[in-house]
């Protein structure tokens, strides 16, 4: 199919990651695993930070939730970094959307960004995509559960090129759950837009309901490696950025 952004008054194309953007092997089997595989020794070496002192409270704050809705998380120690490790790894292990969670996740990629050991992955004709919708007066913008920080290493840092001067904002779940609808009504009085206005490309049916029902047009995203979604035929799907012109 192909759908044309000016026919339908699109002023800006929302992106997912996961599985829209970028590959979600690549999410799972690098990121998510370097993560894990770092994780300890960043602990270890940010225990005095500011930065490690934040995450750890609010991880406090998420384990008495998860306590008060029944749930067994690993028992809370107050020192050490024994105690937010387990933690931390009982939550990727739950892939949770915990924001702790996201924001530590999103300062291990960025030293492995840095040290050159990570490198932002997504489809082959997403750069040529991004960069002809800007030509074209449209807006580009993210929202994915990473945190922003993750979101713009990522982009800037694809092999042999950098597209975070083509995207217009990064959004992560700071302005709500991505199966919300508020989150999207956020998102676009963050861009100044009516929602309307505003295209959301997502792998994920739940995001794109709750989108649709704060006003904007929905695609779904269908990727080699994406997950059979719940409701799918309701939406109309995309297999490549080329479709969207």
């Amino acid at each position: 199919m192909t759908v044309r952004l000016s026919a339908r008054g699109v002023g800006c194309v929302l992106l997912d990651i996961e599985g829209t953007t970028t590959p979600i092997s690549f999410v799972h089997d690098v990121l998510f695993r370097f993560a894990r595989q770092h994780l300890e020794s960043y602990l270890r070496d940010e225990r005095n930070s500011a930065a490690l002192r934040d995450i750890v409270y609010r991880l406090r704050t998420e384990h008495a939730e998860d306590v008060a809705r029944g749930e067994s998380p690993p028992p809370h120690e107050e020192h050490g970094i024994d105690w937010p490790a387990a933690y931390l790894r009982w939550l990727m292990d739950r892939d949770r959307k915990s924001p702790a969670l996201k924001q530590l996740q999103g300062l291990i990629w960025e030293r492995g960004y840095q040290a050159g050991e990570l490198r932002g992955q997504v489809f082959s004709e997403v750069p040529t995509a991004i960069r002809t919708w800007r030509a074209n007066g449209i807006d580009v913008a993210i929202y994915s559960s990473g945190s922003e920080l993750a979101q713009r290493r990522l982009f800037e840092s694809i092999e042999g090129d950098d597209l975070t001067p083509f995207i217009t904002a990064f959004f992560d779940t700071a302005v709500g759950p991505k199966q919300s609808a508020v989150s999207y009504g956020n998102i676009a009085r963050g861009l100044g837009r009516d929602p309307a206005s505003i295209l959301f490309v997502s792998d994920v049916t739940a995001e794109l309901a709750a989108a649709r029902a704060a006003g904007m047009q929905v695609l779904l995203s269908i990727r080699p490696g994406n997950g059979v979604q719940p409701d799918a035929g309701h939406f109309e799907g995309v297999r490549t950025f080329e479709e969207i012109l």
